[in-house]
């Protein structure tokens, strides 16, 4: 239990943080009247991400070891414990999920008029499975948290999803199951070699060279379904064009993370020899994912299959930042996921303001709307120069790391990336000059409301993310300095120790 820093603040506060949601969804159940369910979500959520931001002034950046922990045995015939922590890697991922939901929440509060109390229900018991499966430090409880919120996705799309719903909520489950299962092998075969689901306790053990590529193997495909990486990607579109605002925003801000985040936890400290045999081969993935995401999204007439395109591109830049295994690439990857949350999150509820008004996604039927929606524009270009990686936002600090990460491994692939800006620039400004001025024959748009408080509400903290981020990182880059480095330092030692070339990776 060395790798752990018990909670001494006479609360579980991990604990409260996973579990408020759910007794919430519970409460919930009882109450009467739509706007009763709306407002009790908020304050649940708007409570928890309150709980949730002492972690960040609490939290010790200068060691390595899991914070707020919280340990008791479960199920002790099979050496399953009830263990939770923070690191400083996933801390920020805990942060990000808590501040996104209350938003989520406003975000739908017209949005959904039928079943309300059914979503509702469905996005507090995400919060509660999406908070565990950063929080677990035991492989069975992560494994029940990462199925637990595969059955509320699955509804939102389902139910309140658009007109080909059934299809993609079915595909998106398929493919969501498929990954679990082989994530349950790799699991199981980890307990039958070591005897424990101790997550720390799994990592830097000498394991074969063949056991490892066939864990990796397992663990690669599931993960890379959940991102998901190219070509693994084709569930995305469809979930994100049918899901609801704020299910496509969920989907974008914090599942595809848990496919990277899982990388990062298992991949690389538990398998660090075979990371490093298949290491071009996921890296050329991750490039061929930015440049087909990059041209894909430029096709795009539909604005929000356009976001869902560009957000295979912009995880194929944290793949990539992540199997550099160097240790600016990785901090920038872990920030890039952040700042995707921020900024593609915001573009989904830009997405569904306007399709509230206008019913429709078209950039054709929303061409010309800035000379009607002022303070919607002035939103959506920051939030699109954030995509495209513009200077002085969020995005453009994580591509910078993330290519000076690879220009160090390998300058060749590093050239390679740079046309994925470039894409990323070319459909962002399409889809803003469309949106801001259109053409000579633009729709009638003189019956269009600007944003209201509520929706300025929902996107401002998302801004002043943008800025704070891009504009200095530091508070967000120094919590996962010492994480990120005992990571590097942890794969590399024992991808030597089996006697492979590690030239090219180093941690600065």
């Amino acid at each position: 239990m060395d790798f752990l820093i018990m909670n001494h603040l006479g609360l579980p506060i991990l604990s409260i943080l996973i579990f408020l949601p759910l007794v919430g969804a519970l409460v919930l159940l009882a109450l009467r009247g739509d706007e009763a369910v709306r407002l009790w979500t908020l304050v649940i959520t708007l409570v928890n991400a309150a709980i949730s931001l002492p972690l960040y002034w609490m939290f010790d950046p200068t060691t390595p070891r899991y914070q707020f922990g919280e340990h008791a045995s479960w199920i002790p015939a099979l050496n399953i414990h009830y263990t939770l922590g923070l690191d400083g890697i996933s801390l920020l991922l805990v942060l990000m999920t808590t501040l996104i939901m209350p938003l989520c929440v406003l975000g739908s509060w017209k949005y959904i008029a039928t079943r309300v109390k059914e979503f509702m229900f469905c996005l507090l018991v995400m919060e509660t499975s999406m908070l565990g499966v950063f929080a677990a430090l035991d492989f069975v409880l992560f494994y029940v948290m990462w199925e637990a919120m595969l059955i509320p996705m699955y509804l939102i799309i389902a139910v309140w999803g658009g007109p080909r719903k059934v299809y993609a909520s079915v595909k998106f489950f398929l493919y969501t199951l498929a990954g679990s299962v082989l994530l349950l092998v790799a699991i199981i075969a980890l307990y039958l070699s070591q005897g424990t689901f101790s997550i720390p306790a799994l990592m830097g053990q000498s394991y074969s060279s063949d056991f490892q590529l066939l864990v990796f193997g397992a663990f690669f495909l599931a993960f890379a379904i959940k991102v998901p990486m190219f070509p693994f990607h084709t569930w995305l579109p469809a979930a994100h064009v049918e899901a609801p605002t704020a299910g496509s925003v969920i989907l974008a801000s914090v599942l595809l993370k848990m496919g990277t985040y899982g990388f990062l936890r298992f991949c690389l400290p538990i398998t660090p020899q075979a990371t490093v045999d298949v290491l071009p081969f996921v890296q050329w993935l991750s490039i061929a994912g930015i440049i087909y995401g990059g041209f894909t999204a430029l096709a795009q007439q539909d604005m929000k299959k356009l976001i869902a395109y560009s957000s295979v591109g912009h995880m194929g830049f944290v793949t990539l930042g992540i199997f550099v295994l160097n240790q600016r690439g990785i901090e920038g990857a872990i920030l890039q996921m952040i700042n995707h949350g921020i900024t593609t999150g915001a573009l989904f509820f830009c997405v569904g303001m306007i399709y509230e008004r206008t019913h429709s996604r078209d950039l054709a039927t929303a061409a010309g709307i800035g000379r009607f929606m002022p303070i919607y524009v002035t939103f959506l270009t920051f939030f699109s120069l954030s995509s495209l990686a513009f200077p002085g936002t969020n995005s453009f600090v994580g591509e910078f790391l993330i290519l000076a990460g690879s220009f160090m491994d390998n300058k060749i692939l590093s050239a390679c990336a740079i046309p994925g800006a470039v894409l990323a620039a070319a459909y962002m400004l399409r889809l803003l000059q469309r949106v801001i001025w259109g053409g000579t024959n633009n729709p009638d748009h003189t019956g269009l409301m600007d944003l209201s408080l509520r929706e300025v509400v929902v996107l401002a903290p998302l801004l002043l993310f943008v800025f704070w981020i891009g504009l200095g990182a530091s508070p967000f880059t120094e919590v996962m300095h010492a994480s990120v480095g005992h990571l590097v330092n942890q794969t590399t030692v024992a991808a030597k120790a089996g006697g492979l070339s590690l030239a090219g990776i180093a941690p600065w």
